[in-house]
């Protein structure tokens, strides 16, 4: 294999040959699909940075599987595609990993804003569940969440909610990928009386999924703060029994510190570890309020993070020390969390956002360049996730989640630098092709594993339930 290449401005590597397969004397090779002639961000790490850069380049699926990756000439000299996609003008990226979100929630979107976590949480969405979530608002929910999400440039998510057993078939019908968490917490909740309940329910999602291709069923512990001492080790017992992550909300404000801290003595890492809850698989949400003695032992343990710099705003819940994890060698990824606190799942706005928090809040211009923001979304969510060798970059041999954007648009023009460019310009509406593991889910913009219009009239359906469910609760 030859690979020689060159180094642009900001550190990007551009090779003439990257990771390309031996050419079969019978001539070229016949694999399903085949993209060309756009810019492929690969998102290696070759550099230590976002990896290599091919202004004209190509990739070559066959079947789940990337089996080419270089310059348009030289994979299209080798192989020829049963299925073509032309992204002239377009670059082609890995698919966006979303590390948290609680999907059905987008049938919450705008139900109220304007509101500190715990208010939000107390006074209008934990009252808005109990009257609303049901298996059936969880389908409609999770069908425009998913269908949100393909269109945006979503290819893997992670999900805390109630009967993820609907999200999950959901998502692996629509084609996404998922790492799904059942929650347990310690009050009633729309599918379970009782902690006892939810960890029955919890056990059957992760028979149920276990070993399939696309889900990668996990237990949710909603957070220190809502769970005893004695639940939370009972659902890392469960997710160890089976070999599957953990997720959980960490550190999300300072109200949780001051909860924690008065009931325990410690911070609400130290206090989870203290119960053996990161003795396995673990991705934890927010992390906002972590110090330097948190983070390192979240980094020894092996914890995934996920920064959601969008949501943490909105409701004033503190800015996350990402500079700090990055410091640390802490798996980090990018999330939105649900569209009830955000109030989008558009990852190329949540790259936007941490980009220039993280420079406001450190003072710093050169703090969270694109190229860190951009890991952040796809080759760092992929290792927090734990998925880091299926996924997250265009490699061969990796699973071809892959997505192509336009970059033909006048906010676009002119283009010096794709990587600045896919941060601070980019929306979710520029993402033309959505692909899963080798499958095409979206073809120029026309989301083709999915009903768009009935998605959408069934979750304008749901959203007047929502309305007169809550009418009289003081929910907006």
């Amino acid at each position: 294999m030859s690979r020689t290449g060159w180094v642009l401005a900001g550190g990007l590597t551009v090779v003439a040959a990257v990771a390309l397969l031996s050419l079969p004397a019978s001539g070229r090779t016949s694999v399903s699909l085949l993209i060309s002639g756009g810019t492929v961000v690969t998102m290696d790490g070759a550099g230590g940075g976002a990896g290599t850069v091919i202004p004209d380049g190509a990739v070559a699926i066959d079947g789940q599987l990337i089996v080419a990756v270089g310059p348009t000439a030289d994979v299209e000299a080798m192989y020829v595609g049963r299925e073509r996609i032309d992204a002239t003008g377009q670059v082609i990226m890995p698919g966006l990993i979303n590390t948290h979100t609680h999907a059905p929630m987008v049938l919450f979107r705008g139900l109220a804003d304007d509101l500190a976590l715990m208010d939000w949480l107390n006074q209008y969405i934990f009252p808005a569940e109990k009257a609303t979530v049901s298996a059936e608002f969880v389908r409609v929910g999770t069908r425009l969440a998913v269908l949100e999400m393909i269109e945006s440039g979503t290819t893997a998510y992670a999900d805390m909610y109630y009967f993820e057993e609907e999200i999950a078939a959901t998502t692996k019908a629509a084609g996404m990928r998922g790492v799904l968490g059942q929650t347990i917490i310690q009050f009633p909740v729309p599918d379970a009386a009782t902690p006892e309940e939810g960890l029955a329910r919890a056990e059957a999602f992760l028979k149920e999924w276990a070993d399939d291709d696309l889900i990668v069923p996990a237990v949710a512990p909603h957070a220190p703060y809502t769970l005893s001492p004695d639940t939370l080790k009972a659902t890392r017992a469960l997710a160890n029994r089976y070999d599957a992550p953990l997720l959980i909300h960490l550190a999300e404000t300072r109200d949780e510190v001051g909860i924690i801290a008065k009931d325990h003595g410690t911070s609400p890492a130290l206090f989870l570890d203290s119960l053996g809850l990161w003795s396995g698989k673990s991705l934890a949400a927010h992390a906002v309020w972590v110090d330097e003695v948190d983070m390192a032992m979240l980094a020894a343990r092996g914890v995934g993070l996920s920064h959601n710099p969008e949501s943490n705003m909105k409701l004033a819940s503190g800015t996350a020390p990402v500079l700090g994890w990055m410091a640390h060698g802490i798996r980090a990824g990018l999330g939105t969390d649900g569209a009830a606190s955000n109030n989008d799942l558009d990852m190329f706005e949540a790259m936007r956002v941490a980009a220039l928090l993280h420079k406001h809040a450190s003072g710093d211009p050169r703090a969270m360049p694109a190229r860190d923001v951009l890991t952040l979304a796809t080759r760092g969510g992929a290792e927090a996730m734990g998925l880091a060798d299926r996924i997250g970059s265009l490699e061969v041999g990796k699973e071809a989640d892959v997505i192509t954007v336009s970059m033909s648009s006048a906010r676009q023009t002119p283009l010096f630098d794709p990587l600045s460019h896919l941060v601070y310009v980019t929306r979710g509406d520029d993402v033309r092709n959505t692909i899963v593991q080798g499958r095409v889910l979206m073809r120029d913009r026309r989301v083709i594993t999915m009903d768009r219009i009935a998605v959408i009239e069934a979750a304008k359906g749901m959203s007047e339930r929502v309305r007169s469910a809550v009418a009289g609760q003081g929910a907006q």
